[in-house]
């Protein structure tokens, strides 16, 4: 089998070939032994792999970020099939309507530091979007592996401020992962990184901006609407001082358990589950969204930079502890309902129009 087999539904952790010890029927083929097709949005050596197909109703995305090494600047990047912050994705299933994700595809950039904040997420429509194995392409932008660096080529105008913003972001895996886990019960939404501790380089003509600093790269996917089973969940992931990454993913799941991950990334890849550190409060952001951060304890986190904050979704640089050093990571909160609100969505296009 040339692609990647897709993790399980138990919590057995088994240092076999699948990775992290999990086995399940493959999202992107049947559970009757029928055709496997790639998974996970990478191949089975962990490389990013873009031509997985994706159910009507379902997900998948390639994530970045990365912290330049002076501390000034930082970025995101999201690449969407089947966007699950899409106004027109959500409205196109009303009624239970079988929609194609491929229609609904996006880049969403977001650029931090001084004189240089940018934020885009165009949505196109399928005749302007292309995927093969090593290739994703939305509009004027995209993503390409080239078998050892992952690089963005970057055409799109800001929003709400109509700025261009053009240049290339490239990462360079240290080593691939082929780690995946469950995030729900019923696994139907996964993920798993693909470049924990990566190297970014960042070359941009509008804004003019040079840097480089340690980043991150990982993808997630789901059979079904992100809010079927979620109600929040916070995010991090910090680079420590030997050049590993800890990653905690808090779930709070709408029926059932809370479901908490927390994995110990080395350089090459290779990771091991660490204990989850207690929940600790962070501040309520100024719309009120109610955010925490896994920290050990003694060590109260603190938000060093709020990067993003909206009716539904926040972004930090928060300092906490982990494995006894004192550690920055970047922090996200997604408040589920906020984002399903029949209000919000209404507000939705006019920072994330869509261009057929």
């Amino acid at each position: 089998m040339d692609e990647l087999v897709q993790p399980a539904l138990g919590i057995e952790r088994d240092p076999g070939p699948v990775p992290g010890g999990w086995q399940r029927a493959p999202g992107a083929g049947r559970a009757d032994g029928g055709d496997v097709g790639p998974a996970g949005g990478r191949d089975a050596a962990g490389a990013p792999r873009f031509d997985q197909p994706v159910a009507p109703g379902a997900y998948l995305w390639w994530y970045v970020d990365a912290l330049s090494d002076d501390g000034r600047f930082g970025l995101t990047l999201i690449a969407f099939v089947g966007s699950v912050f899409s106004p027109y994705y959500a409205w196109a299933r009303r009624g239970g309507r079988a929609v194609d994700a491929g229609n609904f595809c996006c880049i969403n950039v977001a650029l931090y530091g001084p004189g240089a904040r940018r934020w885009t997420m165009t949505e196109r429509g399928a005749r302007h979007v292309q995927r093969s194995v090593d290739q994703f392409v939305v509009g004027p932008s995209s993503l390409r592996w080239d078998g050892g660096a992952l690089r963005f080529d970057l055409h799109e105008v800001g929003m709400p401020l109509p700025q261009r913003v053009d240049g290339t972001v490239t990462v360079y895996p240290h080593g691939l992962s082929r780690f995946v886990a469950p995030l729900d019960k019923a696994g139907a939404h996964r993920w798993g990184p693909i470049a924990p501790c990566a190297r970014v380089e960042v070359k941009m003509e509008n804004p003019a901006l040079r840097w480089a600093g340690e980043g991150y790269l990982d993808s997630n996917e789901g059979d079904e609407p992100i809010d079927r089973p979620f109600r929040l969940w916070d995010w991090s992931r910090a680079a420590l001082k030997d050049g590993s990454t800890a990653v905690i993913y808090d779930v709070r799941n709408k029926c059932g358990p809370d479901r908490v991950i927390t994995q110990h990334f080395k350089p090459d890849g290779s990771s091991d589950p660490f204990e989850a550190p207690p929940r600790q409060p962070l501040p309520p952001t100024a719309w009120r969204i109610e955010r925490a951060m896994r920290s050990e304890p003694g060590t109260p986190p603190r938000v060093a930079q709020s990067l993003e904050d909206t009716p539904f979704y926040q972004r930090a640089v928060v300092e906490s502890s982990l494995f006894g050093q004192r550690v920055l990571s970047v922090h996200e909160t997604l408040d589920v309902p906020r984002l399903v609100s029949p209000v919000v969505r209404l507000m939705l296009p006019f920072r994330m129009p869509r261009r057929t």
